[in-house]
């Protein structure tokens, strides 16, 4: 007879005692030790949540498993536009399903990062107007948006509405947020974006002529700088996208970051394909008329 025998006759006795009192019956106490040592498959993702009660079987909920994010195809596109082509942009009359994501008013020491890695998840490669100041704060991060294949474009040095200023600032905020992004990352912007999209078409002539910029605005505007919350970010953008728009959006601000995985994952699953402004404006047809539709301004 085994000298332990006692103790596991108590605890035997414990356990039916146990689940007795608990109302669970004999066939449950005897899988019990199996429930227990189910374990989730090394190295599956798991999305937590809240444990809920089942009243069919009082025990509780599993974590979900969520697969991996839906990635943007590899594509091998131009990005040389012609300057002719255009002075102002909203969108491109194209009916291919390419889209251009646009972000303003970074580089943001902690929300650009974050946005970069959920892009980079996702192979989508965006445009960032980025404020020459913020670059001369953040060089590292600046050359990561370039590192990671992403396209920045001008938006001045100091976040001004330009329609106030004389040709001699505009031209310096200009200037001052072209050198500072050579700078740090060796390239030039090819693009410009007037803050709040105030530029007046004077304006908009005179430095696509001085400095080689169309004037990018925006087909989509899901108003993110309103703080409305990430689920109504995502059903803007999701209802308002359609093939060519450029669609606006800040990695200035945390709950818009929040709102991309959902957005980028559902423009994805509805077939759209992610390009930069550039690769955009050299889908433009060449029949098309010269100034593209400016609607969103």
């Amino acid at each position: 007879m085994p000298s332990n025998l006692p103790a596991i006759l108590m605890k035997s006795t414990i356990a039916l005692l146990a689940c007795t009192v608990l109302g669970m019956g004999l066939g449950s106490c005897s899988n019990a030790d199996k429930q227990e040592a189910a374990a989730p498959t090394p190295g599956a993702e798991t999305e937590t949540v809240a444990p809920v009660k089942s009243p069919q079987n009082r025990g509780y909920q599993t974590p979900t498993t969520r697969g991996p994010a839906p990635r943007n195809p590899d594509m091998n596109l131009s990005a040389n536009f012609s300057r002719s082509s255009g002075v102002t942009f909203s969108r491109v009359p194209i009916s291919q399903p390419y889209v251009a994501l646009t972000f303003d008013d970074g580089p943001h020491p902690q929300n650009t990062p974050r946005l970069l890695d959920l892009l980079r998840e996702r192979n989508v490669k965006a445009t960032f107007y980025v404020i020459g100041r913020n670059v001369d704060l953040y060089p590292a991060i600046t050359r990561r948006i370039v590192a990671e294949g992403h396209e920045i474009g001008n938006h001045t040095y100091t976040h001004r509405n330009m329609t106030k200023l004389s040709d001699d600032a505009v031209r310096e905020e200009m200037t001052k947020t072209r050198d500072a992004i050579a700078r740090a990352t060796g390239v030039q912007p090819r693009t410009m974006r007037p803050p709040y999209g105030a530029l007046l078409q004077r304006q908009r002539e005179w430095i696509h002529s001085e400095f080689g910029y169309p004037t990018i605005m925006w087909a989509v505007d899901p108003r993110d700088w309103q703080r409305p919350g990430p689920s109504v970010v995502t059903s803007r953008i999701l209802a308002s996208t359609t093939p060519g728009a450029i669609i606006l959006a800040h990695d200035l601000h945390a709950p818009t970051v929040d709102a991309m995985p959902g957005t980028v994952d559902g423009l994805l699953r509805k077939g759209y394909k992610f390009v930069t402004v550039s690769q955009l404006l050299a889908m433009k047809p060449s029949e098309s008329p010269a100034q593209a539709s400016t609607s969103g301004e």
